[in-house]
């Protein structure tokens, strides 16, 4: 068994985090030698088809019991294999949970050979990651996304500490970077942006300004995903007299609340909510769209969304797109050239953006040509992963990037 890394996540599998599986996939295709470690159970009740194909191995970091003596006697017994635990211990300020995970993380670490960890958001499986590279000796690293940088319940001393930690902090947007530096200056030096990306194999183009009049939206019904805008804009759509159908695929806290809009607004002959769907619905459905709507927003707990991957999606299948300028989004839909932009919560602008889609073909197909050039540009997963591996390789000092026209992928 070769060198290996480590992923550790709060979660895994995740439905609402293709992000991360296409990321493991693209990882296992070049020949990376990876483990997985979840450190809490998945309470989703379906996956994608995609998870099948993942082919390293999946460890399930258990959660401390409630009892004080039996996690103090389970971290006397690491501690006789793990010679710098009572040390950390002493040293951190972690809670007994995070403090025993990162025990049996390190036990692991051990007893696998891995060389370097890698989080996927700056939460909890970051403070777990750095206590067991502090424990082992080993190398971390991290991306932060969205929630983990902006949300006000981020406490920005900890998140100084764990970027000024790492080897290296991988973001997935510019404006992430830019926000990042500005805010922690000399901690976040070593930030870097690597952009998500898709297999673009699995996201063939076709120009879809010829489809039907269907609006489609996708994303977790959380205040972020500005879908409430969405729907005041189809009420706007129907005073105007144009034809359209609306689906809104997810599910979340907000459910309740964007029905009870719906039936307000006599908008269910129209409208569709239609629940969380598998990626392969999701593909289907975009290839079924005229357009696509992200009218993403900062919520009022300061939450937004980074660079949603639906959006990259859409572009690649060749659905058009409308957006709204939030953190990263102008990166990849540009107003005019690769989609339709919109000011946040601007309910007749969406509405107006929608009607120039829903009645132009040609304009439809100009962006989504331009939109497809610019993912294959920026967004192909393969080279994307490459990157990330060289930046592995990078803190470890070992070749873990290799090519993936080697024969190992």
């Amino acid at each position: 068994m070769g060198a290996r890394i480590g992923y550790v996540l709060k979660v895994y599998p995740r439905t609402s985090q293709t992000f991360v599986l296409t990321e493991i996939l693209a990882h296992e295709k070049a020949g990376l030698e990876m483990d997985i470690f979840s450190l809490r159970r998945t309470d989703d009740t379906r996956f994608h088809a995609a998870l099948a194909r993942v082919q390293s191995p999946v460890f399930q970091i258990a959660r401390a019991g409630t009892k004080a003596t039996l996690v103090l006697n389970e971290l006397r017994e690491h501690g006789e294999h793990l010679p710098q635990l009572w040390q950390v211990v002493r040293e951190s300020s972690a809670n007994a949970e995070d403090l025993l995970q990162a025990a049996r993380l390190s036990r692991a670490i051990v007893e696998r050979g891995i060389v370097h960890l890698h989080a996927h958001f700056g939460t909890v499986a970051t403070v777990v990651a750095r206590l067991a590279a502090r424990i082992t000796g080993i190398s971390y690293s991290f991306t932060a996304h969205a929630k983990d940088i902006f949300h006000e319940i981020v406490d920005e001393d900890v998140l100084r500490k764990k970027l000024a930690d790492a080897a290296g902090v991988v973001t997935v947007s510019q404006f992430n970077v830019n926000y990042l530096q500005r805010k922690y200056a000399t901690a976040a030096a070593n930030v870097k942006l690597i952009y998500n990306g898709l297999d673009l194999e699995d996201f063939r183009y076709k120009p879809g300004g010829h489809r039907p009049p269907l609006i489609l939206a996708v994303g977790r019904l959380v205040e972020k995903k500005g879908f409430s805008y969405l729907l005041s804009a189809c009420a706007l759509l129907r005073s105007r007299g144009v034809q359209f159908r609306c689906e809104i695929v997810g599910g979340g806290v907000l459910e309740p609340a964007l029905r009870a809009q719906l039936e307000a607004l006599e908008l269910g002959g129209l409208v569709t909510i239609c629940g969380a769907m598998s990626q392969s619905d999701v593909k289907q459905k975009i290839r079924q769209a005229r357009l696509l709507a992200a009218p993403c927003v900062h919520a009022e707990d300061d939450d937004r969304d980074g660079l949603p991957t639906i959006l990259l999606e859409a572009m690649a299948l060749g659905t058009a797109c409308i957006s709204t300028p939030v953190t990263g989004i102008p990166e990849v839909l540009r107003h005019e050239a690769t989609g339709l932009m919109v000011e946040e919560r601007d309910e007749a602008g969406l509405a107006d953006a929608c009607e120039r889609l829903l009645s132009d073909q040609e304009l439809c197909d100009r962006l989504t040509q331009s939109g497809r050039q610019l993912v294959e540009a920026q967004f192909d997963i393969d080279k994307n992963t490459a990157e990330i591996r060289t930046f592995f390789s990078t803190m470890t000092g070992q070749n873990l990037a290799p090519d993936p026209r080697s024969g190992n992928a």
